[in-house]
């Protein structure tokens, strides 16, 4: 089969900015009110003039006005101060290391095409070295909730400024853990994708093999939103990269979640534990399957960010800036630096090794299962508590983060139930490289909402018979990662048989408009290349081909020759394959 280019679909973003929503200069006047009303400016680096925002904020109306759809419509953004913003300072939280930005991050600049403003530059861990927010010389970012404890390293910024309700939209990075820490700090969402599905371009490195641009937002929808219009290759990133041709687009029907044995959770403290555990009772009470896998292969590759031979890669960044001993250095920053320049090439090159090795095991860990639930970090420690011991809570505080972009895995960070205090408790949906959307899934399913769609082009597929849901050979489709669009109908140009095939199924025939009736399936979308796995195992006498369908467009849909109808019964007063199948069996 030769499908059309038109066939492919690019996916829906979904419309954040709905009717009834703040015009985006209403938006602006609430999000500078509301700076004032909380008073939290360590929060920032470099937050624009009200009159400046206040213009993109007009320059979007007026693209609304001229008829253009922008999904991200006068959204704001608060941008992680390691990331490019034209005409701002880029600083990273070291203020001799500031210069002035000639062009947007490309992942940026994508957010403001699509109609999103830019608020301003916001505070972190100086060159994005760690998960406190307290490491800057711009001050220590306190958590949206409780002033007394820490935000979240490193992207802590970006965080509080979201889970404050300034910024619609925070803009972080994730070597070690920065784009979910935060997240869970805060009660917010935050998406990790995999690595370079979001290109990196105009971001300052830390670890560039192992960095990751992330998204926070109040909510699933928002964060996937955001992300879906940063994510796609970039050439001047070589990093970056495309899904795969069959990249999975939906978790599967069952759903089936790793979480830790218990020895893996011993660097909970106690109320984390028990939320962490109540978040798992509430998967399990959505249906879905729980079962214990021993994570520390992947907890002992984590220590290698930090300890092995890997951290080269920071001092690759900007060791040689920090030898230079500016005054605005922060010293628990330039000391894990500066370390990183002792390890030797071949001390890198076994841990390169080790990790491969480790990654594979992990593939093989997560065989079967949708995900790997983890609890996002161990505790939130105060201000005090990090000042008196910065090394050694921040280290613990990535346990269950470190390992993942070193092994090229994915994480959708959301909250989980809340600790018996009340504070916020954040799990993480962990998979493998170019599983996100699966992540996605097992995210809304845990926050009962709807699932948005993350991953990019697609073609759909109409199905009316022994691949509908609920039967017999739908798991073909599941088994390919296809997402269930909506049910549609045929025109009446269509006529449906039973044919006699093990199972079952019917066969859909086109005879012309007016003879014969509308006839009702489902529409999924696959990945092409899922498409094209599917039609290879296609056996006779079925077909794919062109179906037109009652709202006007044609989709890839089954049909079968016109010699299989020949002795078939003719069902077509039924409607649909599964109404003749409850006739026949009353």
């Amino acid at each position: 089969m030769t499908l059309d280019p038109g066939t492919l679909h690019s996916g829906t973003t979904d419309v954040v900015h709905t009717v009834g929503a703040p015009s985006p200069t209403a938006r602006v006047h609430a999000a500078f009110d509301r700076i004032v009303e909380v008073d939290r400016p360590e929060v920032w680096i470099t937050l624009r003039a009200r009159e400046d925002v206040l213009a993109d904020a007009e320059a979007v109306e007026s693209r609304l006005a001229a008829g253009e759809e922008l999904v991200l419509a006068g959204l704001l953004v608060a941008v992680k101060d390691n990331v490019d913003v034209a005409g701002l300072p880029t600083t990273a939280a070291c203020p001799e290391f500031g210069r002035t930005a000639e062009r947007t991050a490309t992942a940026v600049d994508r957010l403001t095409a699509q109609g999103a403003v830019v608020l301003g530059k916001t505070n972190l861990d100086q060159f994005a070295t760690g998960l406190v927010g307290t490491r800057s010389p711009y001050g220590a970012v306190r958590a949206s909730w409780d002033p007394e404890r820490v935000s979240g390293g490193s992207s802590s910024g970006s965080a509080v400024a979201v889970a404050l309700g300034i910024a619609d939209i925070g803009i972080g990075t994730d070597t070690a853990g920065s784009g979910r820490v935060p997240a869970a700090f805060n009660g917010l969402v935050g998406i990790k994708a995999t690595l370079g599905i979001i290109p990196a371009t105009g971001v300052v490195p830390a670890c560039a093999d192992f960095d990751a641009l992330t998204v926070f937002a109040a909510d699933l929808a928002t964060a996937t939103s955001a992300a879906r219009v940063m994510a796609g290759p970039d050439a001047a990133d070589p990093r970056s990269r495309a899904w795969p041709a069959d990249v999975r687009l939906a978790a599967r029907v069952r759903r089936r979640v790793a979480v830790p044995r218990p020895q893996d959770l011993e660097p909970l403290s106690p109320q984390y534990r028990a939320a962490f555990d109540d978040t798992v009772a509430e998967l399990r009470d959505k249906q879905v399957e729980i079962e214990t896998v021993d994570v520390s292969p992947l907890l002992e590759a984590a220590r290698l960010l930090y300890d092995g031979a890997v951290v080269a890669e920071r001092y690759a960044a900007v060791g040689e800036f920090l030898a230079t001993a500016p005054a605005g250095a922060d010293p628990t920053v330039a000391a894990i630096i500066a370390a990183a320049q002792r390890p030797s090439g071949h001390e890198f090159a076994a841990d390169l090794d080790a990790l491969a090795r480790t990654r594979a095991d992990a593939v093989s860990l997560l065989a079967g299962f949708d995900a790997l639930l983890l609890p996002t970090t161990t505790e939130q420690p105060t201000i005090a508590e990090v000042h008196a011991e910065p090394v050694a809570i921040n280290r613990r505080m990535g346990t269950y983060t470190n390992f993942c972009n070193l092994l090229d895995m994915a994480a959708v960070a959301v909250p989980g139930e809340s600790t018996a205090e009340g504070a916020p408790f954040g799990v993480m949906f962990v998979v493998p490289a170019f599983g996100d959307q699966v992540a996605i899934d097992l995210a809304a399913t845990l926050l009962g909402v709807p699932s948005p769609e993350f991953v990019g082009e697609s073609v759909e597929l109409a199905v009316f018979g022994a691949h509908l849901r609920g039967q017999p050979l739908h798991f073909q489709l599941d088994d390919l990662g296809a997402r269930f669009v909506n049910t549609v109908t045929t025109t009446d140009a269509y006529r449906l048989t039973a044919l006699a095939t093990t199972p079952p199924k019917p066969g859909l025939v086109r005879r012309g408009p007016g003879l014969g009736e509308p006839i009702a399936g489902e529409v999924f979308r696959l990945s092409p290349g899922g498409l094209g796995r599917f039609l290879a195992a296609l056996p006779a006498p079925m077909a794919l081909t062109s179906v037109e369908l009652s709202d006007g467009h044609s989709v890839v849909g089954f049909s079968c020759t016109h010699d299989a109808i020949v002795d078939a019964a003719d069902i077509t007063e039924f409607g649909s394959w599964p109404a003749y199948l409850a006739a026949s069996n009353s």
